[in-house]
């Protein structure tokens, strides 16, 4: 009959279908060359290695700067005859604390992010922006005070690695900032990055600058 051979054609072509696994129509058939099903899904987000290789071949970067900076002053320490002991300001301590707060802040504010709680990730991401930028200045604070007990960056070898340490890492904890107003403030329904992404690039940097500055902290303070 006909209406039982419609019938069983249908049936030949699900169970054609699900042999394919649901994978739709093979390349080259009739969807138009195979091209066709890729358009219409659109572009897809750029994947978020490209942006973690970026981040870590910045890091590198910035590490290979500071250890010829840092070798530079352990060869002057040792070999110099005018070397000048150094003692750190106090308040440069206290800067350290907050550094390390703001860290601890911006670790709390991804697991909220992470969890979809946005006004927690956004009152902590806030937290340690301004923490990080509280940093910045106590760090001017302590120039300050390092100027006013008479030392200058021509004062001696270790006030001059004092200032050029203090001041090379907080221009880059600056960017650090930045890219930390970037994550809060940005629209990132139109943007090219997720927010997550975005969030997890920031804070890699910021512990990094973190960490650089524990060493610096060590270092200045071996050269005493």
């Amino acid at each position: 009959m006909p209406g039982t051979s419609a019938l069983e054609d249908i049936e030949l072509i699900i169970e054609d279908i699900g042999g394919r696994g649901g994978k739709g129509p093979p390349a080259g058939g009739d969807d138009g060359g195979g091209g066709d099903s890729s358009k219409r899904r659109g572009p897809q987000p750029p994947s978020s290695r490209r942006y973690i290789t970026a981040i870590v071949v910045a890091l590198v970067s910035i590490v290979m700067f500071f250890m010829a900076m840092a070798a530079a002053f352990l060869f002057l320490r040792a070999t110099s005859k005018n070397w000048t002991p150094l003692h750190l300001p106090a308040l440069v301590w206290a800067n350290t604390a907050i550094l390390l707060l703001s860290s601890a802040a911006i670790e709390l504010a991804r697991r909220s992010l992470a969890r979809l709680r946005l006004e927690q990730f956004r009152r902590l991401w806030f937290l340690a922006t301004a923490l990080g930028v509280l940093f910045l200045i106590g760090q001017l604070a302590a120039w300050r005070e390092f100027i006013h007990a008479g030392f200058y960056v021509s004062t001696s070898q270790a006030s001059s690695f004092f200032y050029v340490f203090t001041g090379l890492h907080g221009l880059h904890l600056l960017g650090g900032v930045f890219a930390l107003l970037y994550v809060s403030l940005r629209k990132f329904e139109i943007a090219k990055v997720s927010r997550p992404v975005a969030a997890e690039i920031a804070s890699y940097y910021w512990h990094f600058m973190d960490g650089l500055w524990i060493f610096l902290l060590a270092l200045l303070y071996l050269g005493k």
